[in-house]
Order: structure tokens, then sequence, then C-alpha cells
């Protein structure tokens, strides 16, 4: 597999495209920043990128908003279209991290329990005690990845 055999070269997107800490809504292409980096990638022989997470969050990447759509930090998904392409024509392959057990207070389903609490079809997918409370004042209590 050409995995094996690849040398990777690894970006945290957030960080090293300088976008906020948390997610203002504002978007901004700064993902564009990638492309110009492909010839210095290529020149170190690294012929993959991993991209740490790039999808719509609500601050750090790992608490995903949305899986479809790149961070509006980032750009949008035509942009990192066109920095893949760049990649692409300099022999490098892109990977992204995808962490899809755990997301983000502003995921849909998520969303979805805040509003309808037992009533949510959602309910199941998280580990919820109703009888309890957050510190957001949920009227539950969920286990959550750090906090």
């Amino acid at each position: 597999m050409w995995a094996y055999e690849s040398v990777f070269y690894q970006i945290y997107p957030i960080g090293f495209c300088g976008a906020p800490r948390v997610n203002d809504g504002i978007t901004v292409p700064r993902i564009r920043k990638v492309a110009d980096w492909a010839e210095h990638i290529a020149r170190l022989g690294c012929n993959a990128v991993y991209f740490s997470p790039i999808f719509e969050s609500d601050s750090h990447g790992y608490d995903t908003r949305d899986f479809r759509k790149v961070d509006c930090r980032l750009g949008t998904n035509a942009d990192f279209a066109a920095v893949c392409e760049t990649l692409h024509e300099h022999g490098i392959k892109v990977v992204l991290d995808g962490v899809f057990n755990h997301v983000g207070r502003g995921f849909w389903a998520f969303k979805d329990v805040q509003e309808k609490k037992w009533d949510s079809p959602y309910k199941d997918w998280f580990h919820i005690s109703f009888e309890g409370n957050s510190n957001y004042n949920d009227g539950f209590w969920s286990e959550g990845w750090a906090g």
C-alpha cells in the first residue's frame, strides 16, 4: 500500500494557517497558505501530507460541527480543493484526519438532543444522563472528551 512507503508531512491547519482559536463564523481562505509550501514539502522528500482536522468545528478542530465542510476559519471546500490540486501537482498525496467518534457541541445531532432531550432520536449517540446537568445548563450531563 502506498501509505506504508510514504513520507508524511503533518499539518495542524488551524495553527499552521494562523486561524483564531475559537470559530467566529468568518470565512477566510487561510488554507491556501499550504499551497505555498508544496514545493518545500516535496523538496524535503515528503510525498504525502496528513492534515489534522480541517472540518468545521467549535474551536480546536476535534470538536466537529460538520464533517462535510472545511472550517470557515480555513476557507471553503473549494479553497481546500485548490490546495489539494497544487499538492497533487507536486506528487504529494493528501490524507485527512477524520475523528468520527467524537464531535463538538455545535454538531447537529447534539443540538437536537439539547432541544428535544429524551425525545431526540439521537440521544443514544452520546453518553448522556438526564439525571444531572452540565456546566452549560443543558438539562443533562454528557460524557465528553477533554471536558
